[in-house]
């Protein structure tokens, strides 16, 4: 009897294995097929479908731009060493020795990358040439200008509290009678670029919102749509999760296509301002081009998307399937 029991046993062990092994197998398959359906579904609602990936599109393609152009202006601000340069005036009794030994102390500092050195007669030539005193500037006995330093931070130090540092700690040197550093200008466009930032994040975090409200609701009113079906589908014992699927493959084609849209019109966009910023900075002499969101940063646009109408339908499926329940006549 005990011989007959474990033949059972043997094969209903090994049919479970099985079975376990066939839904693994099958369980891609499904999500697949559940996927396409949802496409599907997406095809045959195109007014449905079309606005709101319209929607999607352009409130992710607002922030983006204008993150675009933060990124181009903290470019172009980065490229202005001179902001962050600080001026130092020796003493007029200095000699040419002692400045040199002051500029080779100074550097050493860490906190400095560049020095240049300008000696009281090359500072006389060149106010003559640029001031239009050159002649009176002749009758002067004694040259009444001092040598002149001019140091370029490193990057760490040309922000505005640590170029105000080591500006004090320049003015402890004794052969530097004065210096000077434009802080407030520094002080001024490091607040404006915050503020732009600030802006940007501001700006994105409620479009963000939106999509994820405008999505929701779109899931919210597909779900109602087939309410009957869903309710002979839970009374045939078909569980949440596989009702929920296909509507949450809806909010990530959703995120897709309104990704796609939201990287053409940020293409389209910065190639039209490209044109008028070339023309502009072409009136005033300076060479610029216009640096367009990397592939990385267009994958991550893309994720994003998908993220927000994942998350959308996520908030809708979870809400409304559940209030669902058949109901005998």
């Amino acid at each position: 009897m005990r011989k007959f029991e474990r033949k059972i046993e043997q094969p209903q062990r090994y049919s479970i294995k099985v079975s376990m092994l066939n839904r693994l197998l099958t369980l891609p398959v499904r999500h697949l097929q559940q996927a396409i359906g949802s496409l599907g579904d997406l095809w045959r609602t195109p007014s449905t479908t079309l606005m709101t990936i319209l929607v999607l599109g352009i409130s992710l393609s607002l922030p983006a731009t204008l993150q675009l152009f933060v990124k181009n202006a903290n470019q172009v601000t980065s490229q202005w060493q001179s902001a962050s340069e600080i001026s130092l005036y020796l003493k007029l009794n200095l000699s040419e020795k002692s400045a040199h030994n002051f500029i080779n102390r100074i550097q050493l500092y860490p906190e400095i990358d560049d020095v240049q050195y300008i000696s009281p007669k090359q500072a006389l030539s060149d106010f003559k040439s640029t001031s239009g005193f050159g002649d009176a500037l002749g009758y002067l006995s004694k040259n009444p200008l001092p040598a002149t330093v001019l140091i370029t931070p490193v990057k760490r130090a040309s922000q505005p509290l640590a170029a105000k540092e080591l500006l004090n700690k320049l003015l402890q040197e004794r052969e530097v009678e004065q210096g000077k550093l434009d802080l407030e200008w520094l002080i001024r466009l490091q607040a404006i670029a915050n503020l732009i930032e600030n802006i940007v994040f501001a700006v994105g975090l409620l479009l963000c919102i939106s999509v994820v409200l405008i999505i929701g609701n779109t899931i919210r009113l597909a779900i109602l749509n087939q309410k009957d079906a869903i309710a002979v589908m839970k009374l045939v014992g078909a569980t949440d999760s596989f009702i929920q699927r296909p509507f949450l493959y809806a909010g990530a084609w959703y995120g897709v296509l309104g990704g796609l849209f939201s990287v053409v019109v940020i293409t389209i966009l910065s190639q039209y301002l490209s044109y008028a910023i070339t023309d502009l900075t072409n009136v005033y002499q300076y060479s610029f081009s216009l640096s367009i969101l990397s592939f990385y940063e267009l994958l991550w646009l893309m994720v994003f998307s998908i993220f927000l109408g994942l998350s959308g339908s996520y908030l809708s499926v979870k809400k409304h399937i559940r209030a669902i329940e058949p109901t005998a006549d």
